[in-house]
């Protein structure tokens, strides 16, 4: 095996080419040294280098190679069993994400929500939980999530407020699915709006009133405010009211009303029987109020002919129905005053000055 001196100095060729290359003779036939800052440079560290810094590096203890090994070691304990981890947490966080998603669509069911609302929250719901999990497994490998969920928070937060009053229909959408303070087909009122519910979507709701238009009201106005469902319970009570004039007997009219009554087959005796009562003495009538208990479905068609029957009946029993009326007392010719005509005036003198004030008061 060749044996090398430890004193031995290692000059490649390529360095004594480049240091004799370095040396030239100027016009005087003296030795010129040129000098290569880079030649020199790696001349100087070939010149000082010797054989024990090749072993140093090829078998020594701190080598690059011992220590990459050793770092790569060292990496690879550490961070396989937060992998491992990381990967558990991803596979029974997704199962868990999948089987809240089904209890929740089973609650909208038990509530009968509305296709559409149970298939958007189905989706925000699994969407949030397999964002969390992912950010939970981030955390557990080591990278940090916090700037990540900044950056989240400030994009929803410009988001929120560019469509502030679209996220509040929606959020009203998602009340009145849930809440259900109507539904589908219900007759409500609610300030101006007055008509059928035919749609209720994420955003704004359809309502059809008796002239056929179509009504779409935001759904933010119909949660945040107060309105009538005349159309929420089995049965509701029809008021009608009926005037008679002063002097007629009321226990005929109650009798009258009460044959109309009882003839109509579309009024409820239960739970609450009819109720006919006087309710006014107005300025110029007698009001009887009738309050009457029907289906929800009879209510339009028993107002629409039950004031017909009252009518019919109260001409047949010589009822009369006051109206408006306006009494004028004419003053006898004793009570007259007596104005003479003044025979001291001259009507011809009287009539240009008359004329004068009026043209001015037109003026």
């Amino acid at each position: 095996m060749l044996q090398l001196d430890e004193n031995i100095t290692l000059i490649p060729s390529v360095v004594k080419d480049s240091l004799a290359d370095s040396t030239k003779v100027d016009e005087f036939g003296q030795m010129v040294q040129k000098h290569d800052s880079i030649t020199t440079a790696v001349s100087d560290s070939l010149k000082n280098m010797n054989i024990n810094d090749f072993k140093d590096v090829i078998a020594g203890d701190n080598t690059i190679i011992k220590d990459g090994l050793r770092a790569l070691t060292e990496l690879t304990v550490s961070f396989v069993p937060k992998l491992i981890v990381a990967i558990i947490i991803l596979w029974v966080g997704m199962k868990l994400a999948k089987m809240l998603k089904k209890l929740i669509l089973k609650a909208l069911d038990r509530r009968n929500a509305e296709v559409s609302l149970k298939t958007f929250l189905g989706s925000l719901v699994d969407i949030l939980l397999k964002a969390m999990i992912v950010i939970m497994a981030m955390d557990v490998i080591g990278i940090k999530a916090t700037s990540f969920i900044a950056l989240l928070g400030a994009l929803g937060l410009a988001i929120g407020m560019a469509m502030q009053g679209t996220l509040q229909n929606f959020a009203g959408g998602v009340i009145i699915l849930l809440m259900k303070p109507f539904k589908v087909d219900d007759y409500i009122e609610c300030g101006p709006y007055k008509g059928y519910i035919k749609e209720i979507r994420i955003f704004h709701t359809i309502m059809r009133p008796f002239n056929g238009r179509t009504i779409i009201i935001p759904n933010s106005e119909l949660a945040t405010k107060s309105l009538i469902n005349h159309t929420k319970e089995p049965q509701i009570r029809l008021d009608v009211v009926a005037s008679v004039a002063y002097g007629t007997d009321i226990a005929k009219v109650k009798r009258v009303l009460w044959d109309i009554v009882r003839k109509e087959k579309l009024i409820k005796w239960e739970p609450k029987a009819p109720t006919i009562a006087v309710s006014d003495l107005g300025s110029s009538s007698v009001d009887l109020s009738i309050w009457m208990w029907v289906a929800v479905e009879d209510y339009w068609p028993l107002w629409l002919h039950i004031r017909e029957d009252i009518y019919i009946a109260f001409n047949e029993n010589n009822i009369d129905i006051p109206f408006p009326q306006i009494t004028v007392h004419n003053a006898t010719p004793a009570d007259a005053i007596h104005m003479e005509p003044r025979l001291d005036v001259n009507p011809d003198e009287i009539r240009p000055k008359l004329e004068h004030e009026a043209i001015g008061e037109g003026e």
